[in-house]
């Protein structure tokens, strides 16, 4: 399987598969309170059983191309996943995501395996859309999607019922003409 390395920090994008549940489950367990103040995937992922259960789904997506997740890993160790939790080749839009335990946050992590992520979705699957929702609260996400230079859209106002609080979701999104344009000039401020 791949290996893609995310820079000289010994990060990597791995596929995470459904006999990497001890591995996400450690990673939630490490970072559960931090990963669950804006998603609700630490309440998904109780124990094992459920980590496979979560992992089991994305690989059902994967097989009827409808998403797929990927691990971010650290010096050997999972510490985050990024996933497409929607992909829907028909229409070319497809809604991005991701977590990191607290010891990986504020390293560009999720930055830089998003770029690859946006690079292979816009490259080599032909998407024209790529969709980012976040928590208004949640500023770490916000900050990822303007680095990939997303498109704030609009916020859906108390839609998302998180833990006994509705939470307003900000939409952003970058299209594949916006994104090959900042990669061109991205490399052309390389030179």
């Amino acid at each position: 399987m791949y290996a893609i390395s995310l820079g000289d920090d010994g990060a990597e994008l791995r596929p995470l598969e459904v006999w990497h549940a001890p591995e996400l489950l450690a990673n939630i367990d490490r970072g559960r309170e931090f990963i669950g103040r804006h998603i609700g995937l630490p309440d998904a992922v109780p124990d094992l059983d459920a980590a496979r259960a979560y992992l089991r789904s994305y690989a059902d997506k994967r097989a009827v191309d409808a998403g797929s997740l990927h691990g971010v890993w650290l010096d050997g160790k999972l510490v985050g996943g990024l996933l497409f939790r929607v992909w829907d080749t028909p229409s070319g839009v497809c809604e991005a995501g991701c977590w990191l335990e607290p010891a990986a946050a504020g390293r560009g992590l999720v930055t830089r395996g998003m770029r690859v992520l946006l690079d292979w979705a816009f490259d080599e699957r032909g998407m024209h859309r790529v969709e980012w929702y976040a928590s208004s609260a949640n500023e770490g996400s916000l900050k990822v999607a303007r680095r990939l230079g997303m498109i704030r859209e609009g916020v859906l106002r108390e839609n998302y019922p998180h833990r006994g609080v509705r939470t307003d979701t900000e939409i952003w999104a970058v299209l594949a003409p916006e994104w090959r344009a900042a990669r061109a000039r991205g490399a052309e401020n390389d030179h």
